[in-house]
């Protein structure tokens, strides 16, 4: 008989006892839980405003005549002088006159430049010079000047409005009369005329600007702002709770008739891979701080891998697989059929698969080897990338004491072991694509209550899998932006 045929007919003879069921001790079960990631995130809340009543009250305030002029001038004409014998002599008096006219104003038109309202006034002057010895026949002259009067409004950390106003202008056209070579000019009386203009303006614009009531829409924002949001509606369900922190204000500006204060809500945001986790508890509106917000959605979201639904994938391949035997070295073709799998969390990191097994050899007759086959591995991925591989392949406590059992040989089999560990990569990282697409979905615009929350996500990044006690977790962080448009329905 051949070498090899004779070992062959020995190992076959030592496996007669592997017609009793094979019992191994199942690995210990983890407890641990992946974590609920916790990050904080800036997200945008600006509170707009209509300009269009400001504007109004802005020409309901600032009268249409500015201020009169009425001045008496002693020599609105000097004295005319000739030379005799050398020196100047007076031979006509001075010539006194009085100047009269009015300065009014155009159409308030209402504009923003940065964070300032600017209110352009045009001014226009309209003024004569009379005189008692008939003279001057009633000389008139007009000017034009466009004033700008530029209003600051800012924010108190008690969420008071305040406004500082002031003034600039410049006259186009100034307003004077020539007579005999002399300019007679009117515009020196501007800076004290228009400073009781500029106070009304500045009470104006700080009365209307309080009427946006900012308070009361900010304490709605942060008060609702306390909530759940849905980013995934099942397979598997996640959640992201807001918890906010501070409001930060970067000023305003404005567009049109709309006044557009930059307001970002800098909140924590945790995720959660269950129902929705209950509201966290609202905190009374805090003191504004003053701070310029940059914008930022930072989310860690948990894609958990449960292991109940990585089962199935299991059995499926052990099934498809079972169709053509096992060939074992230096034992021969085995028939396998496979019963349901059982995957779990172990201690270390690692994966738990127990398959129970029913293996006949085909040379055998008899009764077939039932048992269950353990193995263990440790799932590991690149860093940045979403393909799961696993690693460290472990059956049956892979001991040597063990080397001779049938279902230690089929489990170190080529067709075992990286079959399971292919089936579980597979499907582990097609979730994760779906899942992506259905919270970039999820999270695009929605509608929650009185607020219209407008999410764009940039990228996804991938941390490091790691097995924990209730499943496969991978760590993945969505960066991109987010805001809340403050919008009651009407």
């Amino acid at each position: 008989m051949h070498a090899k045929a004779f070992a062959a007919l020995l190992l076959i003879g030592s496996l007669t006892g592997c017609d009793r069921q094979t019992e191994v001790a199942a690995p210990p079960r983890a407890s641990d839980k992946a974590p609920s990631p916790t990050q904080k995130s800036l997200i945008a809340v600006p509170i707009n405003g209509n300009t269009a009543a400001l504007k109004q009250a802005l020409e309901r305030a600032v009268p249409r005549t500015l201020w009169t002029i009425n001045q008496r001038e002693q020599a609105c004409v000097k004295p005319q002088r000739v030379k005799v014998f050398g020196k100047k002599v007076k031979v006509t008096p001075p010539i006194a006159c009085t100047i009269v006219g009015r300065v009014t104003r155009g159409t308030l038109r209402l504009r923003g430049e940065g964070n300032e309202f600017v209110i352009d006034m045009p001014l226009n002057a309209r003024i004569s010079a009379q005189d008692v010895g008939g003279v001057l026949k009633g000389e008139t002259a007009t000017g034009a000047a466009m004033a700008h009067a530029r209003v600051r409004i800012d924010l108190t950390p008690d969420w008071r409005t305040q406004g500082k106003a002031r003034i600039t202008y410049g006259w186009t056209r100034a307003p004077g009369i020539d007579f005999l070579g002399r300019r007679i000019t009117f515009t020196d009386q501007a800076d004290a005329k228009l400073k009781p203009v500029v106070a009304g303006l500045e009470r104006e614009v700080n009365r209307e600007i309080a009427k946006i009531d900012i308070r009361k829409q900010a304490a709605d924002i942060w008060r609702q702002a306390f909530t759940s949001l849905e980013l995934n509606h099942e397979n598997p369900p996640v959640w992201m709770r807001v918890t906010p922190q501070r409001i930060l204000y970067g000023g305003y500006q404005l567009d049109g008739q709309s006044i557009n204060l930059n307001l970002g809500l800098e909140a924590v945001t945790e995720t959660f891979v269950s129902g929705r986790p209950p509201d966290p508890a609202p905190t009374p509106l805090p003191r504004l701080v003053h701070e310029t917000p940059k914008p930022h959605l930072d989310v860690r979201v948990p894609v958990i891998a449960d292991y109940a639904q990585l089962q199935p994938v299991v059995d499926h391949a052990l099934a498809k697989r079972a169709t053509r035997p096992f060939v074992l070295p230096k034992v021969g073709p085995m028939m396998v059929s496979f019963g349901k799998s059982t995957i779990y969390g172990t201690t270390g990191g690692r994966i738990a698969v127990g398959v129970d097994v029913e293996a006949k050899l085909e040379i055998r007759s008899g009764k077939p080897t039932r048992g269950r086959i353990w193995m263990t591995a440790t799932p590991v991925n690149r860093p940045g990338s979403a393909e799961v591989h696993f690693t460290d392949l472990v059956i049956n406590g892979d001991t040597d004491g063990v080397g001779g059992d049938l279902l230690i040989l089929l489990g170190r089999s080529e067709g075992f072991a990286p079959l399971i560990a292919e089936a579980l990569t597979q499907n582990f990282t097609r979730d994760l694509g779906e899942l992506q697409g259905k919270i970039e979905r999820a999270v695009d615009q929605r509608r929650e209550g009185a607020f219209v929350i407008r999410t764009h996500v940039d990228r996804f990044e991938t941390g490091e899998i790691k097995a924990y006690g209730n499943g496969l977790y991978l760590p993945v962080r969505m960066v991109g932006r987010a805001s809340v448009d403050y919008r009651p329905v009407k």
